[in-house]
């Protein structure tokens, strides 16, 4: 019997966040399940796919109960993104992680932690909501990243017409004219971003890890924060949006205690030198790494 999908839809901000959950064959209740959160112009759908694709659905088929969250306004959640969305990637850790980590563990009440794991931009949105809240400190399980970086140092052509040209400077202006930047129809991502969030993280990427809203220090409290166990990868062949060297900077940046690092790379015994999303899409990545993930989490339950 293969992994049951379901889609789960969490009252919020007069419309609902979906939440999709990846239910093993035989799932034990009792064990910590695992959220993941997609990053920037993208949604859930890169951790899975209606046919068993992706990394969540590998896990749920490995035992593991996964629930991959759309933030506001991506994927199914609703309302969509459209002219006069006012919501950032503030209400993203100050709201919607710590209402969606509520309400993981009230489908779970003999689990006390949710394994937490965050592709690129979403995983500093979630270790941002980390650092800032203790309860999160003490019901997150875990933290693994794909390609996750605060702030981009590298310097290449490739960053400066990614970067510094279309996310600096073209992409604010768009998400001026249309109120949103649709990524979709311009082919340069899985699905919209929201003119806030698009601003707040240019700015964390080139400055200062401070709340745009209420002016809360991440950094400093990153310091002092009780991170839960966590796991960084970087791809060799992801030269600017997860740059090993800025991903590696981030774990710095974090402070965090139990840390592994993991370089996706033909020179360390994987089959590719992965970029950012083939972290994640690759084929060969189900028998390359994604079974060194599986066992990963594993090690939770000896």
């Amino acid at each position: 019997m293969k992994t049951q999908q379901k889609s789960l839809f969490v009252p919020y901000n007069h419309g609902h966040l979906h939440l999709r959950q990846l239910l093993p064959a035989n799932p034990d209740m009792n064990k910590p399940p695992l959220l993941m959160l997609h990053g920037a112009m993208s949604n859930g759908r890169v951790f899975y796919s209606e046919s068993g694709k992706g990394l969540g659905c590998y896990l749920a088929d490995a035992g593991v109960v996964v629930y991959v969250l759309d933030t506001l306004g991506r994927g199914h959640s609703t309302p969509k993104l459209a002219r006069g969305f006012r919501a950032g990637q503030g209400e993203v850790i100050r709201e919607q992680l710590p209402l969606i980590q509520q309400y993981i563990l009230s489908l779970h009440p003999k689990a006390d932690s949710v394994h937490w794991c965050g592709h690129s931009w979403g995983g500093v949105l979630m270790a941002s909501a980390i650092a800032r809240y203790e309860n999160l400190q003490q019901t997150v399980a875990s933290l693994v990243t794909f390609g996750s970086k605060r702030r981009i140092e590298v310097k290449s052509l490739s960053k400066w017409l990614k970067v510094d040209l279309f996310w600096n400077r073209l992409a604010p202006f768009i998400a001026w004219q249309r109120g949103y930047l649709p990524a979709d129809k311009l082919k340069v991502g899985m699905d919209n971003e929201s003119q806030a969030s698009l601003l707040q993280s240019i700015d964390w990427v080139r400055g200062h890890w401070i709340d745009h809203d209420d002016g809360f220090s991440y950094s400093q409290a990153a310091k002092h924060a009780k991170w839960p166990k966590s796991w960084f990868i970087a791809g060799q062949g992801d030269t600017v949006l997860g740059n090993p060297s800025d991903v590696q900077r981030m774990i710095s940046e974090c402070q965090i205690q139990q840390v592994d690092y993991t370089l996706l790379s033909r020179k360390h015994g994987f089959k590719h030198d992965y970029d950012h999303a083939g972290m994640l899409t690759h084929k060969d990545a189900v028998q390359d790494h994604f079974p060194t993930v599986r066992d990963w989490y594993r090690q939770f339950n000896r």
